[in-house]
């Protein structure tokens, strides 16, 4: 018999590269749930992927709430409110907490896996560090309604003993093909590339702290292709649990990601600083880095994608095609 998945956010970004991902190793009963934009961006990411059934996330939880959805062998629950400037906490705390509660109560009441998206917006401005050691959650304090969505229900799944139970993954920038309908929650390679078309030119943020220069404000930049290899090692190893970082470990600035895209498209770097909007310059992130050891102390070794290497296989393979 094979094997049942449920991937919720399965049209979205990681979600249809996890579906993409569960067909190179042959699976196909895959329940994908999501909300198909208008645009039609997400079908256009179901069209590139083998799946069973597609059922609208509304739909999806008023039938696990009455049982009659089968039971898989994994839950990716990948599906979530993701805009870092929602400000409806109501929405936010009924869509990413307790929908994520009550899918991980009815998941674990029935013996199946789950694996859940947390995010790296939980460490804030990142003044205590990017540790993902469990004593450190309940001091993170996250700087917008979405990051603290995702800190509740960390703080639920630890409170409660059901961390011990279910992994949970601090995604940090992830970037790569099928995000072109997040809008402007999309990685800056994807603005970026568009915006090169058009102008020949990139313009990054300015600086406004004396430690970073211009554009060398730094970030943990992950393809995409590795955030789901590190999902899947988690359905693979079902002994694991806890809380993990999905990262690289290192940092890169703005302007490495710049010379990057630049060299994929095989033109020459023309990059210019323009001024940060004053509406984000005091919750502005200047420095993430995840920290590894955790993850790589459970048995994950396989080796990161360096920026050079994601972006242009993004750019050649995926954009400019």
């Amino acid at each position: 018999m094979s094997e049942r998945f449920i991937v919720t956010g399965g049209a979205g970004f990681i979600g249809s590269n996890l579906v993409a991902a569960l067909n190179a190793r042959g699976h196909e009963d895959i329940v994908v749930v999501d909300r198909l934009d208008p645009a039609g961006m997400k079908q256009r990411n179901l069209d590139a992927v083998t799946y069973g059934e597609y059922v609208d996330k509304t739909e999806f939880r008023e039938r696990f709430r009455v049982g009659d959805v089968d039971v898989p062998v994994t839950v990716f629950h990948l599906g979530a409110c993701s805009s870092t400037t929602e400000t409806d906490e109501d929405y936010l705390r009924d869509n990413n907490v307790d929908y994520t509660r009550e899918l991980c109560e009815w998941t674990l009441g029935h013996d199946a896996r789950f694996i859940y998206a947390s995010s790296a917006a939980t460490y804030g401005d990142g003044a205590l560090g990017y540790n993902d050691a469990h004593d450190g959650i309940p001091a993170l304090q996250p700087l917008n309604a979405y990051g603290m969505s995702k800190q509740l229900f960390d703080m639920w799944a630890l409170e409660s003993g059901t961390i011990d139970r279910i992994v949970g993954l601090k995604y940090f920038n992830v970037y790569g093909p099928h995000e072109d309908h997040k809008g402007d929650m999309r990685s800056i390679v994807n603005k970026a590339y568009a915006q090169i078309l058009e102008t020949d030119a990139l313009g990054l943020f300015k600086s406004y702290r004396d430690a970073y220069a211009d554009g060398e404000q730094m970030r943990d930049f992950v393809y995409v292709r590795d955030a789901v290899a590190v999902t899947l090692f988690f359905h693979d190893h079902p002994d694991l649990a806890g809380i993990f970082n999905c990262g690289t470990g290192q940092a890169r600035t703005w302007v490495d990601l710049g010379r990057a895209i630049f060299a994929a498209m095989d033109r020459e770097s023309n990059i210019h600083f323009i001024d940060m909007p004053e509406s984000i310059r005091e919750k502005y992130q200047y420095f993430t880095e995840a920290e590894m050891s955790k993850l790589r102390g459970v048995g994950y070794d396989a080796p990161f994608t360096s920026i050079e290497e994601g972006v242009r296989d993004y750019v050649r393979h995926y954009l400019s095609v």
